[in-house]
């Protein structure tokens, strides 16, 4: 049995510690009689069992080796080094795209999936200083606070990281396919501790939520309720050692309930990304408080980016590829510049691709489909 597909059926067994995992690999992989191996392994019945009646192994064997991704494992030196520390880490991690992205320093950014205007330019804001800081951006690709955080880092030509609750092939929500698209051409990478063809389940969210925060220096919350999946990641992120940052909102608004409470609980109230960058003890490079930025200035007095691409992106859905032909650059180069288009607010993200929106007076994205 070759070394892949013993590391895949051993993902499957529950109860083996990620340290115990490569010695145990290693003596599968050099022993002739692999029964024989198995049982002598310290494995409990039943854990021989699920090791034997592992499923998925063939279609997962397949798609690696269709070149669609890479499968990462504990004892791989390009395994992550922050994940490597956990207690509960992946045995396994499937990676499309930029793996190298994953053992940079990193900060995860999550909240509402339904966020008010304010919240979506706050985590686009920060995302994009962020990352122009050097720290890659790691969320969920979910809808709200988590797409508008990849948004951010993509408008700043940083890296990001998608985290997905489902298998690394299917995208979840769909709606989001094109999002990740533009994470990968951009040199980000979607990643993901299930199987290929492995769809996403209720309780696939609180494992995919250890991985966000574990590859993090630490984790944003922006605009959350009490019931927030988001206060889950941050309590995740102090069980791992991480530090906790939160955007405070408006008092008595049930969004930002879950901010205010993780302050009062010692979350690190940030203004301005200059403290989350002072807090993480000058890892990279200074950045200075960034000027305030007027989010409202009147249509006339705003420039107009890209102006070649925004005249091929009309009424009906363009997809990122038909706009890169029809201007002659490269898809990365579109990606960059249909989302500078989309924070400025003339064009906005469907399934698909792409649309033309009426101008508002007012330079922000609002409508976010949810």
């Amino acid at each position: 049995m070759e070394r892949n597909e013993i590391w895949l059926r051993l993902a499957q067994v529950r109860g083996v510690q990620a340290e115990h995992l490569t010695p145990l690999v290693h003596a599968l992989c050099h022993g002739l009689d692999l029964k024989a191996c198995l049982a002598r392994s310290g494995l409990t019945p039943i854990q021989q069992r699920q090791f034997w009646t592992a499923r998925g192994i063939e279609n997962t064997l397949a798609w690696l080796a269709s070149g669609a991704g890479e499968m990462l494992t504990v004892a791989d030196g390009a395994y992550p080094s922050a994940l490597q520390q956990l207690d509960d880490a992946p045995s396994v991690l499937f990676v499309r795209g930029n793996g190298i992205c994953l053992s940079a320093p990193a900060l995860a950014i999550v909240g509402s999936r339904t966020p008010s205007a304010y919240g979506q330019t706050q985590a686009q804001f920060f995302a994009r200083v962020l990352a122009a800081s050097g720290l890659t951006i790691v969320s969920g690709l979910a809808f709200g606070i988590d797409a508008m955080a990849h948004r951010g880092a993509l408008a700043a030509q940083g890296n990001t990281v998608a985290v997905l609750g489902s298998g690394p092939d299917i995208v979840t929500p769909m709606a989001h396919q094109g999002l990740a698209q533009t994470i990968l051409a951009a040199g980000g990478a979607v990643i993901s501790e299930f199987l290929p063809g492995c769809g996403a389940r209720p309780g696939h969210f609180p494992r995919r939520n250890r991985i966000i925060s574990g590859l993090s220096l630490g984790v944003l919350v922006v605009e959350a309720t009490m019931r927030s999946g988001s206060l889950i990641t941050a309590r995740l992120a102090l069980e791992q050692g991480r530090e906790v940052f939160a955007i405070p909102g408006e008092l008595g608004n049930p969004q930002s309930a879950g901010c205010h409470w993780l302050i009062q609980q010692g979350a690190y109230l940030c203004t301005t990304p200059a403290d989350i960058l002072e807090q993480l003890n000058g890892s990279l490079h200074w950045l200075p408080p960034p000027t305030a930025e007027n989010i409202s200035r009147s249509e006339g007095d705003a420039q107009l980016p890209f102006a070649e691409v925004l005249a091929n992106v009309g009424d009906e859905v363009t997809t990122i590829d038909a706009v890169a032909e029809r201007i002659g650059r490269s898809v990365p180069d579109a990606a960059v510049a249909l989302l500078e288009l989309e924070l400025a607010g003339w064009i906005k993200a469907v399934s698909g691709g792409y649309v033309r929106v009426k101008r508002a007076g007012h330079v922000r994205r609002t409508h976010v489909p949810i």
